[in-house]
């Protein structure tokens, strides 16, 4: 495995591991038993994925032959679980601490997914096409939020907030337009991270939302 790939592979770990605790301390926030924890934590860590693998025709989707990263999803719901259940009366007390430390580890798994997901389609062959590949990306970050959404009834955060979508769509399409340009992979994938990464954190900062019609 090459330097590049490493980074790409290590890169894929965080952001898996960011978007799983996202996923999880939404869970508990509304009440789901540990099954349901761990469920969307998967769902929230892969299910982007899954379905820009659907999208490229991709089969078994990687969440399904790559069962390690399902392996740390549930590891890393666990401990979040473990903790808020050790340590109730202190978690519950500090609920908008941890709403801020469940934005950052929002922010850091949309950026690496945006990414990532971008990437991998232009692996796939579909390097020519900015607009797939960058839509690919946006999938695969905001795809699994969208179905815990769905699964606790919730109108899905990216369709209400915080310049979401908006943010992945910025990172996928840097590392596009970046790689095209000529400069390295490594740097595409991290300037492209960082992009969506600070959109998001800023918008959380500023309160900036995209316009309503009411």
């Amino acid at each position: 495995m090459t330097d590049v790939n490493i980074i790409f592979q290590i890169g894929e770990w965080i952001g898996t591991a960011a978007f799983a605790v996202s996923g999880a301390m939404v869970a508990i926030d509304k009440g789901t038993d540990i099954f349901g924890v761990l469920l969307l934590a998967v769902f929230t860590a892969l299910g982007g994925g899954t379905l820009r693998d659907v999208l490229i025709g991709y089969f078994p989707p990687r969440m399904f032959s790559n069962f390690h990263y399902v392996l740390l999803s549930v590891v890393c719901a666990l401990a979040v679980f473990v903790i808020a259940r050790i340590f109730k009366e202190k978690y519950v007390a500090k609920e908008g601490l941890i709403e801020q430390i469940n934005n950052v580890f929002d922010a850091v798994g949309l950026g690496v997914f945006a990414v990532s997901g971008a990437r991998i389609g232009m692996e796939a062959g579909f390097a020519d096409n900015i607009f797939l590949v960058t839509f690919l990306g946006m999938t695969t970050a905001v795809g699994g939020g969208m179905l815990r959404d769905v699964l606790i009834q919730e109108i899905p955060f990216v369709l209400k907030k915080r310049v979401y979508a908006v943010a992945a769509i910025a990172g996928a399409l840097c590392y596009a337009l970046l790689f095209h340009c000529g400069v390295g992979s490594a740097a595409a994938y991290g300037i492209g991270c960082l992009v969506t990464t600070a959109m998001r954190l800023l918008a959380t900062v500023f309160k900036w939302n995209l316009p309503r019609a009411i």
